[in-house]
């Protein structure tokens, strides 16, 4: 897809030197930043009416083994500028999107069959497709933006191009705090499996332990080229896990009723009745959140080989998630019925749990891996890539003794969190409607204004750059609700939440 430049120099030397040069430059040279705006003066093509700016700032782009090559990659943090260093642009699109299944196809999809069972079946799939076109559109969003921004690593350096230097400050450490939790969880979740699995409750302190080291270990490769590997195996493992629910609960048929002296299994269509909002509404967050992995988008795409290949990816993981969470919400609420258990493991017999659990234990852990590789990397990226000597992409115990310190850190402290503190469901749930929503559908929808329609670098100023026209009018208007799904979700699971506590 063509990009064309922008058109104001002002706007140009706004967004470039001051969101970008006065925070993440501030170590480089003057000269430099000159170079790199220069760059962008060289850059043109005509605007696409597609959606997202005709303009890309690679647009001139020279090609070498199939990696995209141009001036402005010298503002990608990923690009090593040294000989012979740690090479972290090296995905193709199906390890991107292998690890990009694994950070957001996790046990939670174990949660979507209860969700199915509070909303009934035509408004269920009605959502979960509705909301799976929302996060692939928004995430196609998130690619053009990192086409036309390459220097955004993190939505921490998103929202230094949106909002400046404060909103880079919170969206950066909000997606690292966000991640911690996330850490956190999966170091709940694998002590919950282990007790699961061996019938031992009392050694969850040390399943605990066990865990946050496996994963401190799998964490500490420094490419994400790596940890795609791991992701296959966790990839297999979910589906594994899956189909041996779906198999238990259509062996045992936990839902089969007696009606007129005949057992008969009953799904209901609707909602049940006498639905309150709270029930009806945390079903919804549910199929929400299954679909929340754009926290990490910029961070895949940086660690491509060729950018321009995230819509593979992207593709790959929506066609997965989608088929799968809609297969196994359909299939496990048939038998397992209105009492379906959340997670729907619980609705199985005895032996098939343990069973799925064991099976599940790769998926588990490499789902809360990926996540802390991303959250890790972004305080990395942050400390080192003004770094005059490229201390990110060299292969020295100093450069991996930072990262090995960063990662211990980060485990360290989500072991903390998951251990010590007692409402820690309320904490994750709270940060997830904080964080989640808005990295999803929210800043995707103003990732769009940005390129689309700001005037002078302002977002609020809705002003198409080259004309109004049919389709920008009407994807502005799926921005729109995009934002406006972010802020209803974030304003009524804080409500929730709070009423939960009190």
């Amino acid at each position: 897809m063509a990009f064309s430049s922008p058109s104001s120099a002002s706007w140009r030397k706004d967004v470039m030197s001051q969101s970008i040069a006065s925070y993440f430059n501030k170590g480089s040279e003057d000269g430099q930043t000159v170079v790199n705006e220069a760059s962008r003066e060289t850059s043109t093509g005509d605007t696409a009416d597609n959606g997202v700016l005709g303009g890309n700032p690679a647009a001139n782009q020279e090609k070498d083994g199939g990696v995209a090559k141009t001036d402005d990659n010298e503002l990608d943090p990923m690009t090593s500028r040294i000989e012979g260093g740690v090479e972290y642009k090296s995905m193709v699109w199906w390890q991107a999107g292998m690890v990009m299944v694994a950070e957001t196809i996790s046990l939670g999809i174990l949660s979507l069959p209860g969700a199915m069972a509070t909303l009934g079946v035509v408004p269920g799939l009605i959502l979960l497709v509705s909301l799976g076109a929302m996060a692939s559109y928004s995430g196609y969003v998130i690619g053009q933006f990192k086409q036309c921004y390459p220097q955004v690593h993190s939505m921490g350096c998103a929202g230094e191009v949106l909002f400046g230097r404060w909103g880079g400050e919170i969206l950066g450490w909000g997606q690292f705090l966000f991640y911690v939790f996330i850490m956190g969880s999966h170091i709940l979740t694998f002590s919950i499996m282990m007790n699961a699995i061996t019938e031992h409750g009392s050694c969850t302190i040390v399943w605990m332990v066990i865990g946050t080291i496996l994963s401190l270990v799998f964490t500490l490769p420094r490419t994400l080229k790596n940890l795609s590997y791991y992701s296959v195996v966790s990839f297999i493992s979910i589906i594994g896990a899956v189909v041996i629910t779906m198999i238990g609960v259509s062996i045992t048929k936990p839902g089969m009723r007696l009606v007129d002296g005949h057992e008969v299994l009953t799904v209901r269509l609707w909602p049940r009745d006498n639905l309150s909002f709270q029930d009806g509404f945390l079903a919804v967050a549910n199929m929400v959140f299954a679909y929340a992995g754009h926290v990490a988008f910029f961070t895949f795409i940086s660690e491509l080989r060729n950018p321009r290949d995230f819509p593979k990816a992207l593709a790959f993981l929506q066609c997965s998630d989608i088929s799968m969470y809609i297969i196994t919400a359909i299939v496990v609420y048939y038998y397992a019925g209105d009492e379906v258990a959340s997670p729907a493991l619980d609705s199985a017999s005895h032996v098939v749990r343990k069973v799925a659990y064991g099976i599940a234990i790769p998926t588990i852990v490499i789902a809360g891996v990926v996540n802390g590789h991303v959250g890790v990397k972004y305080v990395y990226v942050r400390l080192l890539r003004d770094n005059s000597e490229d201390l990110m992409h060299q292969k020295t115990w100093k450069s991996y003794g930072i990262w090995v310190g960063l990662c211990t850190v980060s485990w360290l402290g989500a072991w903390i969190i998951a251990e010590a503190v007692p409402v820690f469901n309320n904490l994750l749930g709270l940060t997830s409607a904080l964080f989640a929503s808005w990295f999803t559908l929210g800043l995707s929808g103003m990732f769009w204004m940005q390129m689309n329609l700001m005037n002078g670098g302002r977002w609020w100023k809705v002003v198409p750059r080259n004309g109004w026209t049919f389709g920008k009018a009407m994807l502005l208007l799926v921005n729109v609700v995009n934002i406006a799904v972010g802020a209803i979700l974030v304003s009524c699971i804080c409500d929730l939440e709070q009423a939960e506590r009190c």
